[in-house]
């Protein structure tokens, strides 16, 4: 039956009441509808799924992704002031659910997963110890604006994603802006541009950087202060990290031992992707394997598009 597509989204439904949450294919009545990915073959390794969330309008559609939500999920969602953000809630914990149950071989439903956060906030996968024969070592990072939301997922490495609108507005100012939270070298790195709208845009393309790097480490802005290590954007030698030696008290949780992937989405968006980097062994110029990265634009049961190496999946650096 063709779907009727609505002009705005309709107001998200009341959580329906609870119901057993098992794993297994039994427990979600399109599971079968998320074809399995290519596998993750090296910790280098990076999927990315994105989705836009102004194309998804209908109202089964929003009412399908609302049921995979526990009820601690929809009542967080419900409690959003106003349908834009409500919206938003419910696709970003669906999209992260769908995307996981595709790395599982298709043995857990995507309403079946629990998850537990880091002391810092960041949100892991929770395995029941009697699932410990259905573990897998993925992990996850989700990033969102208004009109857009991408998960990345690795498997064996800690994994942090942003993204950022290119027209994102910031401040009139931006090297004000800039030292307020960058430090004295990504100052001089933007203040070397005459051009304002260079500026600003090499100044988020920073930001969604250093952003990516303390997602990944799990700490959050709090635990990585942004004016505690650099980030170098060079056409020689790529994104590299620099720490300054006992940054601050806590500085042991800063590494270089990292290694990111800038993008740009869907024409509108950076994408900027941290994974740690076990092996410098490489015979790249740099030192370094490159960091695989795949991309593919969905609608959860709907359809999937790989974008990777089009117009809608750029790679900058």
């Amino acid at each position: 039956m063709r779907r009727r597509l609505l002009r705005r989204a309709m107001p998200l439904p009341p959580p329906p009441p609870p119901a057993p949450r098992t794993p297994g294919v039994a427990g979600g009545r399109l599971f079968s509808s998320l074809p399995p990915p290519p596998p993750l073959q090296s910790q280098r390794e990076v999927h990315v799924w994105y989705l836009l969330p102004d194309e998804l309008n209908d109202a089964s559609q929003l009412k399908m992704y609302m049921d995979l939500l526990s009820p601690s999920e929809r009542k967080t969602a419900l409690s959003m002031n106003g349908e834009k953000l409500q919206k938003g809630a419910v696709l970003s914990r669906a999209l992260v659910r769908t995307t996981l149950s595709r790395y599982t071989d298709c043995k857990v439903d995507p309403g079946s997963f629990e998850f537990k956060k880091n002391k810092f906030g960041k949100p892991e996968i929770l395995w029941q110890s009697d699932d410990s024969k259905m573990e897998w070592p993925l992990h996850f990072n989700i990033s969102h604006t208004s009109s857009l939301i991408a998960c990345g997922i690795t498997m064996d490495t800690p994994i942090g994603i942003d993204i950022e609108e290119k027209k994102r507005k910031t401040a009139k100012n931006i090297l004000s802006l800039a030292r307020r939270y960058f430090t004295p070298s990504e100052v001089d790195y933007l203040a070397k541009m005459p051009d304002p709208d260079a500026q600003q845009k090499e100044f988020i393309k920073l930001w969604t950087l250093k952003e990516a790097y303390v997602k990944a480490l799990g700490r959050g802005f709090s635990g990585a202060p942004f004016n505690k290590f650099s980030i170098e954007l060079t056409a020689k030698n790529g994104i590299r990290i620099s720490v300054a030696p006992k940054a601050f008290k806590d500085s042991d949780c800063l590494s270089e031992n990292w290694q990111f992937a800038l993008a740009e989405l869907n024409s509108s968006h950076y994408m900027a992707v941290c994974v740690e980097d076990d092996s410098r062994s490489s015979d790249s110029g740099n030192g370094r394997l490159p960091l695989g990265l795949k991309v593919w634009k969905t609608v959860p049961f709907v359809e999937d598009t790989l974008v990777s190496g089009t117009e809608a999946a750029t790679l900058i650096s």
